[in-house]
Parts: structure tokens; C-alpha cells; sequence
């Protein structure tokens, strides 16, 4: 038996643990971006720019790379998932938050430069994305439909 096979729960656990904080983070993010947008005072935005920085920097960024590494792991330890088209839908859907967790770097940065044209309607629209997603991913690894 592999080290992987031997350690497939806790990796499992763990790589459970970091999509929570990560989805945390995304669920959290461009809520203060709403918070932002709406701002009127320039003490209110500056306090809103240390909230997303860190909030990126120090807990989304960080978890989604531990969910990635340990869900290569877990595919590296069950190879045969990958010839399942539930894995495969999973996957596309993870890509999919890759790009919205990158759309979220693009608007802190819009913000970080007071250069950020959306409007607190729109953030309150984007931040219901990620929650699609998840529920797609939750659906397509306990299911697995096909």
C-alpha cells in the first residue's frame, strides 16, 4: 500500500477543511466589495482595502492552494477517478472558481487604485457565483450522476 492510499482519509479531511476556508473567503470577499462600493468616506474605503487584502492574501489565496494540492493528491491516490465524467464536470467547475477567485484579485486591485467603476448592485449579483459552483461541485462528488 502507498503512502497516499495509507493517508487517503486524512487528506481527504484536510483538503475538506481548506475548501471550506477557501469558499469562506470567496463567499466573504465580494461581500465588502458590495460594502466598498457603497462607501462614502475615504477613512470607510481605506479600512475596506486592508479587510479585502487580507482577506485574499492571507486566507483565500492560501486555502485555495492547499485545496489544490491536496485534490491532486486524492486524484494521484484514486487515479480511476479521472476516467469518471462526474470527476471531470467537478473539475470544470473548479476551474471555474479559479477564474472567479481571479476575477476577485482584478476588482481588489480596481479598488486598491480607488479605480473600481462597478456598483454595489453589481457585487451584490457577483457574489452569487461562487455559491452555484459549490453547490454543482457538492452535487457532482456525493451523487456522482455519471
Amino acid at each position: 500500500m502507498t503512502w497516499l492510499a495509507e493517508h487517503y482519509l486524512w487528506i481527504k479531511a484536510f483538503h475538506i477543511v481548506m475548501v471550506v476556508c477557501w469558499m469562506a473567503a470567496i463567499f466573504y470577499l465580494p461581500r465588502l466589495f458590495v460594502y466598498h462600493a457603497a462607501a462614502e468616506d475615504s477613512v470607510g474605503r481605506e479600512r475596506f482595502k486592508v479587510m479585502e487584502r487580507k482577506l485574499y492574501r492571507g486566507i483565500a489565496t492560501p486555502s485555495m492552494i492547499a485545496s489544490l494540492i491536496l485534490g491532486m493528491l486524492l486524484l494521484m491516490a484514486v487515479p480511476t477517478f479521472m476516467s469518471q465524467g462526474w470527476m471531470h464536470a467537478k473539475l470544470a467547475m473548479v476551474a471555474g472558481l479559479l477564474a472567479y477567485h481571479g476575477a476577485c484579485f482584478y476588482f481588489l486591485k480596481q479598488f486598491q487604485k480607488d479605480n473600481c467603476d462597478r456598483s454595489h448592485v453589481f457585487f451584490r449579483w457577483f457574489n452569487e457565483a461562487p455559491v452555484l459552483l459549490l453547490i454543482g461541485i457538492v452535487v457532482m462528488v456525493v451523487v456522482k450522476p455519471f
